[in-house]
């Protein structure tokens, strides 16, 4: 058999397998899905614009789904609808490499659409859908139309590997693999249990623009995080956090980028997350030149889309 006749074999029986559990999300569908159990299904969670959405199938059904469990951090979310005797894709166990034949497949007006490609890289990095950064990702070739992130991105016997959820510049495409963290947070989703994100609810001027700002008023030259603005009625709020302020630490760990802000939090919050309690942490900031800590109570807020 030519190689053009194994590719071609390779993408019907990724087509066969994969096809009767993918589905379009939304009405004017605006991404595809992938069912994972009876009455569940699987999207990027940037899919939903509420926590209802239409559900279609490759038969020509169509029903409303509901949200069950978000995580809207990594960017995942799993919908309540009936699936009837649809059957759950199998999960690949093997972590895909680069040269790794993928096939990504997406369900939009168009129906079912089936692509294949390689593995280009592993281990990338992306944005959510709220800005936190997502690690692991992996690159890959297959071409995806508009509407296919949350969609499968299978192997070659058709069982997930990963979900498309990224798309980026010069024909490539990332997808979040299907390793041991994705299918924990998948089943905890799956339970209903969301992931609690603790935020301050502080607008920060980027790092330059920060430095450029302070040397304007005649302020010195610091690392840290110049708060832009403060959401009325959150945690920064309630604390005394201001504009113009510098945040220079939290929890006691330096910050200097967004990216350590988050990393401080969720460092604060281990062992207190899962239960949800209320967290109290210090925050030092520069005013003016003036350095100050404050005590800053955090809220354990369910994610939603």
């Amino acid at each position: 058999m030519s190689a053009l006749s194994e590719i071609a074999a390779a993408t019907r029986r990724a087509h066969d397998r994969a096809a009767p559990g993918t589905v379009s999300i939304g009405r004017d569908p605006r991404g595809t899905g992938i069912v994972v159990g009876a009455n569940r299904v699987l999207t990027s969670a940037h899919n939903l614009r509420d926590r209802t959405t239409e559900v279609g199938f490759a038969d020509g059904t169509r029903h409303q789904g509901a949200v069950v469990g978000v995580d809207a951090d990594h960017d995942v979310v799993v919908l309540d609808v009936p699936t009837g005797d649809v059957a759950a894709l199998p999960w690949r166990d093997d972590p895909l490499g680069p040269g790794d034949a993928v096939f990504a497949v997406g369900r939009g007006r168009g129906g079912t659409r089936v692509t294949p490609g390689f593995v280009s890289g592993v281990d990338r990095t992306f944005r959510g859908p709220r800005g936190r950064r997502v690690q692991g990702a992996v690159e890959h070739t297959a071409p995806l139309a508009r509407g296919s992130s949350g969609g499968p991105l299978v192997d070659g016997d058709g069982r997930l590997a990963g979900i498309n959820t990224h798309r980026l510049g010069d024909g490539f495409y990332l997808a979040l693999p299907t390793d041991t963290d994705l299918r924990g947070r998948v089943d905890a989703l799956l339970e209903g249990r969301s992931p609690r994100s603790r935020v301050l609810g502080v607008v920060i001027v980027p790092g330059p623009k920060a430095a450029r700002a302070r040397r304007r008023v005649g302020l010195p030259d610091l690392d840290g995080l110049l708060v832009h603005d403060v959401v009325p009625g959150t945690p920064a709020a309630a604390a005394g956090i201001a504009e113009g302020d510098l945040i220079t630490a939290v929890g006691g760990a330096t910050v200097a980028t967004v990216d350590q802000l988050w990393d401080a939090l969720d460092a604060a919050g281990a062992g207190v997350q899962d239960r949800g309690d209320d967290l109290t942490i210090e925050v030092t900031l520069v005013r003016g030149t003036d350095e100050r800590v404050v005590a800053v109570r955090l809220d354990a807020e369910t994610d939603a889309p």
